[in-house]
């Protein structure tokens, strides 16, 4: 007996001393990156539904994706912002009188007319049970911050004696949507809040997380809060950032702390916008890192705007080679893929852009992504394959129609901004049969570019005036959305400097509007506006004015141009073979340069492989 007694108090013993050694021995924290080793690929409600999409439309789609999508990788489906409104409006958001739905501690849950499997404190876990069941991954849009209903009600925060007024500030404040607050990363109670949304999300089997108004400014202390909340979990949650540029200067802490973060602001159906992206992938291909990727805004294309921010029900404005310059120059760069369209309106040609096995492969598989030259409005971009040792090798011909100098111009405006948000015109257009309105944007790019063309009015020589916003115009452009009679470009009043206006229309550089003029006017006169619906952002909002009375192009370049590479530049002096990886056709052997013929706004994808050495 005190034999066994003797050997189970040392084997206690034993452990024991052994004990501090074992500790030291700590758990491997997980690392986040490894939860997207591949840029992650998946639908969102945004570009079609905007904040008001039902349950009944993401099945929907997550049914079509199911079906046609998940075997070639993709597999997200994301409820995008307000889904905790039920009464939210489309084409903007309902501030006036929003029905809230929220918990006992201030914790923000889908709205039961929207999404009825959520009723009776179910959250979205029967919806996300749902797409799990067909091998798909849920994820949520979120606002950052606590909300302000929550702290005007004091409601507790879980775990702690303290409530969300107690750690809130107004200073941050989103400018386009006033749901929340900032909360300050310091304050007791602010790790607790953000603990307490992720234990939710976790139990609702949440697996993305898109985080609203984060990345520009960024919010360092909120992020760091976000991580850890995350990381709390023991839930493999992506951590998308949104919206962009997310700063360069903060990349490496994005690398750190989020799968995601964007390099632009919000992306749609823009030709202008598009070619913006040649210069913005170039700056962040240096900050591709495995698990942590540089996003360039999600896919507008297939069937858009049924319920959107921004224009009406339409298919994607991108013309076919405007749609696979698109998808060229997001696999290349290695972008999530995040598509934006409803998926059970995908035509043929839709489906098959986003499935070519071969398009995807780059996306999925390759690396040392970078810009290999700009000439102008001619690039190209590389990457190898790490497994072949081949190259990937994308051209794109971005040229447009080149346009006339501001001195060919009837009138100029000043740069137009938030410091000077207005200017008059007063243009004698005598003899003119033809009147352009061009807004071109200012040095910071097109962003946030709303235009304004207030109380535009022809006058002839005995005082008769007419409302050039009464007569159709013969064309109109606009770089981001359409130019709109009697409404801003975003779908508010025409509203300037506090002051809203009836008459003129809204448009967003660049932009030009052409109409035929009636005989006998001499005079033009116009009041030029930034938009209020851009002056409360936080970049852009840059452009100037112009008038025309010819045209304001240029001659058109060609409809095709060839793009050479020389295959030194590619490490392949020898010569190579070539397959297109759009078609999948071998184009067979090439000696010294590679020089296809590319469309005007169109791309070549290409595998370029050297000769094999034999063994």
């Amino acid at each position: 007996m005190n034999r066994l007694r003797n050997l189970f108090f040392g084997s206690i013993w034993a452990l024991g001393s052994a004990a501090p050694a074992l500790a030291q021995k700590a758990v491997p924290k997980p690392d986040f990156h490894q939860w997207a080793p591949t840029p992650p690929m998946g639908w969102n409600s945004w570009d079609c539904y905007g904040p008001t999409v039902t349950e009944a439309e993401t099945k929907a789609n997550a049914d079509y994706m199911a079906k046609y999508l998940k075997k070639s990788g993709w597999e997200y489906v994301v409820v995008d912002i307000r889904w905790y409104v039920g009464n939210d409006t489309a084409h903007g958001y309902n501030e006036k009188d929003p029905d809230w739905n929220i918990d006992q501690y201030g914790r923000f849950v889908p709205a039961p007319n929207r999404f009825p499997s959520a009723v009776g404190g179910r959250g979205f876990k029967p919806l996300a049970d749902h797409l799990h069941a067909q091998g798909l991954k849920f994820g949520i849009h979120l606002m950052r911050g606590v909300p302000v209903i929550a702290v005007q009600r004091k409601l507790p925060i879980k775990g702690t004696k303290l409530t969300a007024a107690d750690i809130y500030s107004k200073e941050g404040q989103a400018a386009w949507l006033h749901d929340m607050y900032t909360v300050v990363a310091a304050r007791p109670g602010a790790q607790e809040y953000y603990n307490s949304l992720f234990e939710l999300y976790a139990s609702w089997g949440v697996d993305l997380v898109k985080i609203d108004d984060l990345s520009e400014p960024y919010h360092t202390a909120e992020i760091e809060l976000i991580r850890k909340a995350i990381d709390r979990t023991g839930r493999k949650i992506v951590f998308s950032m949104s919206p962009g540029e997310t700063p360069i200067a903060d990349a490496k802490h994005a690398q750190q702390h989020a799968n995601m973060w964007r390099t632009v602001g919000d992306f749609w159906d823009s030709w202008e916008q598009l070619k913006e992206h040649f210069a913005v992938c170039a700056r962040w291909a240096p900050f591709i890192m495995t698990g942590a990727w540089p996003d360039a805004d999600m896919l507008p294309l297939g069937r858009l705007g049924i319920r959107a921010e921004r224009g009406d029900d339409r298919q994607t404005r991108f013309t076919p080679d405007e749609q696979r310059t698109l998808m060229t120059l997001w696999s290349i760069f290695r972008s999530p893929l995040m598509f934006g369209g409803d998926l059970p309106s995908n035509t043929p040609a839709t489906l098959a852009l986003l499935t070519n096995p071969r398009v995807l492969a780059v996306n999925k598989a390759s690396a040392h992504n970078r810009q290999l030259f700009r000439h102008g409005d001619l690039v190209g971009w590389v990457a190898d394959d790490p497994k072949t040792g081949d190259k990937f090798l994308a051209l794109f011909n971005a040229q447009d129609q080149e346009q006339a100098p501001a001195s060919a111009a009837a009138a100029t405006t000043p740069l137009i901004s938030r410091q000077a948000p207005q200017a008059k015109l007063d243009v004698d257009i005598t003899g003119a049969q033809k009147l352009y309105l061009a807004v071109r944007g200012g040095a910071d790019g097109t962003a946030w570019d709303h235009a304004d063309w207030l109380n535009p009015t022809l006058t002839d020589g005995a005082g008769k005036t007419l409302a050039i916003n009464t007569l159709p115009w013969r064309t109109a452009s606009a770089g981001w959305g359409q130019a709109t009679v009697g409404k801003s470009v975003s779908g508010g009043p025409l509203s300037v400097a506090g002051q809203t206006y009836a008459a003129g229309i809204g448009t967003h550089a660049n932009s030009v509007i052409e109409y035929d003029l009636p005989a006998g006017y001499s005079r033009f006169t116009a009041t030029v506006g930034l938009d209020q619906a851009a002056a409360g952002q936080n970049t852009g909002g840059t452009f100037q004015a112009l008038v025309f009375t010819q045209s304001p192009y240029q001659a058109a370049p060609a409809d095709s141009v060839r793009v050479p590479v020389a295959l030194a530049e590619l490490g392949l002096p020898a010569g190579a073979t070539v397959q297109d990886l759009w078609s999948g056709h071998s184009l067979g052997a090439v000696r010294g340069e590679f020089a296809p013929y590319i469309r005007r706004h169109g791309a070549g994808f290409y595998r370029i492989s050297g000769p094999k050495i034999k063994k």
